[in-house]
């Protein structure tokens, strides 16, 4: 992974392959952004009239590379955009800090290190730059190239910045060091999250998945417990075992529990971990099935949180629910019409094969319940409804407490996660009403991501606080890259389950 520093040379001394500053978007064109006076000094304060003479404006994301003048030990100054410059007296918006510096990082593939010169005015702007940068420099390499280089280098095309130092930030400053040091976590945790994402389904089976995340639990003092298909068997876990039934990899629900010693308040975050979704019996169609490996999103996003949280030592307990199974269509799989019995002991018709992913989480929702969390959270690529009507770039909050769901949807916008809270409509629980079973598992068409919110509600224990996250459009980018945001899997939701259990160890839950 990139590595990031704080570096304590200025603008004018640093030694490096390229230097980034910031450029907004002034009344009267592109005004340089603070964090840059001594590259614009070198330009003989003419570095805005230089870049508009090349096109810039200051755009939010607009790139402009352009050769550094005499006075810098860089060969290269990376001019990146952030926007309208703010009013008087407010500061850059700090996702718009974090989107300029993915877009530098990105930009910078194959240098060796990068200084970034961008506006750091308090530790929160340095964590908004700093995780861009390391966002950003990702990239997925593992099946490019053949067999892999004893230099760790993989494949074909430009690896990402070696590294990025911070200009502006105070390194001995304990604020700004646990800032970085938050940064360079929470990053790596995403990365991991998106590792797991973009990994083709024939290596990422539940039972693989379910070996990498022993591995990390392991590795940070983090209780895992592993039920094979022989004890979700046993256990009664009718939902996640009619799902994988029909696949020659069979399920796994998966148990993380990190815990500290001064904590009073304890979350549940349960993810939707289909490994690959074919649609079962009522199979996808043509064109829908290529990027099904991202259906296991929501677990890959609790399992870097938890990771995530022990690794921060934040003072709350945090238990993560992977429910894994492979969705595939064969003689032996769960056909439209049958009944499931699902661990809550509620029957379940199954309508449609495709709509699984609430059945998994239904499981692991009810299992969840039995330890009485503080707030229960699920994480889910639910229903392709979400992306009608949310678009691509931002996932939708339902929840049975309008507090808390008011409360996700602020810690999410203040991360830069877009979201929007979503109603729970009574009147659609009647569409899911079966003849056969306690309820079937497909309702109305209109507001089926509501539907499937409604759904899972029901296997909620009791007095619970509950949310559920549909993450169906930001997941997974099938378009180019933008901002911090790679092509390909991206770990939505993370950075908002993270600030969630910040908040929660402070003694705010909301």
């Amino acid at each position: 992974m990139t590595a990031l520093t704080l570096s304590t040379a200025g603008a004018a001394t640093l030694r490096a392959d390229a230097l980034v500053v910031g450029v907004a978007k002034g009344a009267k064109g592109p005004v340089v952004a603070p964090g840059a006076e001594a590259v614009d000094k070198a330009f003989e304060g003419k570095l805005a009239t230089v870049l508009e003479a090349l096109g810039a404006s200051g755009a939010d994301g607009e790139l402009t590379k352009l050769p550094a003048p005499s006075g810098l030990k860089v060969p290269v100054v990376v001019a990146v955009g952030l926007g309208q410059v703010p009013d008087k007296d407010e500061s850059y918006d700090e996702d718009a800090l974090r989107r300029a510096a993915g877009v530098a990082a990105r930009a910078l593939s194959g240098t060796r290190k990068a200084g970034f010169a961008l506006p750091v005015e308090d530790a929160s702007a340095l964590t908004a730059v700093a995780e861009g940068a390391l966002l950003g420099a990702y990239a997925f390499t593992a099946y490019q190239g053949g067999e892999k280089k004893a230099s760790g280098k993989n494949g074909n095309g430009k690896q990402p910045v070696g590294e990025v130092a911070l200009l502006g930030a105070k390194p001995r400053d304990k604020e700004h060091k646990a800032a970085a040091e938050r940064a360079r976590i929470v990053a790596a945790e995403i990365n991991v999250c998106r590792d797991l994402i973009n990994t083709p389904p024939n290596d990422l089976t539940p039972e693989a998945f379910a070996a990498v995340a022993t591995a990390a639990a392991k590795e940070n003092g983090v209780k895992v417990q592993v039920l094979d298909e022989k004890a979700l068997t046993k256990g009664g876990f009718g939902g996640i075992l009619g799902v994988g039934k029909g696949s020659e990899a069979p399920p796994r629900l998966v148990r993380l529990a990190y815990t500290h010693p001064k904590a009073s308040k304890t979350l549940a975050f349960v993810g939707k971990g289909i490994t690959y979704d074919s649609g079962g019996i009522s199979l996808k169609p043509a064109g829908h099935n290529e990027t099904m490996k991202c259906d296991m999103s929501g677990a890959a996003a609790v399992f870097s949180a938890v990771i995530a949280a022990a690794r921060l030592g934040l003072e709350v307990n945090v238990t993560g629910w992977l429910a894994l199974a492979e969705n595939m269509p064969s003689g032996s799989a769960t056909r439209p019409g049958d009944v499931l019995r699902m661990y809550s002991g509620k029957t379940v018709e199954v309508l449609n094969t495709d709509a699984e992913g609430r059945l998994v989480l239904a499981d692991a929702l009810t299992k969840a319940s039995e330890e009485s969390p503080d707030a229960i959270v699920d994480v889910a690529t639910l229903t392709g409804a979400m992306v009608l009507a949310l678009g691509n770039r931002t996932f939708g909050i339902m929840a049975n407490d309008d507090a808390f769901r008011t409360s996700l949807h602020e810690i999410a916008e203040e991360v830069g996660e877009p979201s929007w809270p979503m109603p729970l409509p009574a009147d659609l629980r009647k569409g899911m009403e079966s003849p056969t079973a306690d309820i079937a598992n497909m309702g109305e068409r209109m507001g089926g991501g509501l539907v499937a919110g409604l759904f899972l509600q029901e296997f909620v224990g009791e007095g619970i606080t509950w949310a559920h996250l549909d993450i169906a459009g930001p997941a997974f980018n099938e378009g180019a890259p933008f901002g911090h945001t790679p092509k390909g899997g991206t770990g939505s939701a993370v950075r908002t389950l993270v600030r969630l259990a910040e908040r929660t160890a402070i003694g705010d839950l909301g």
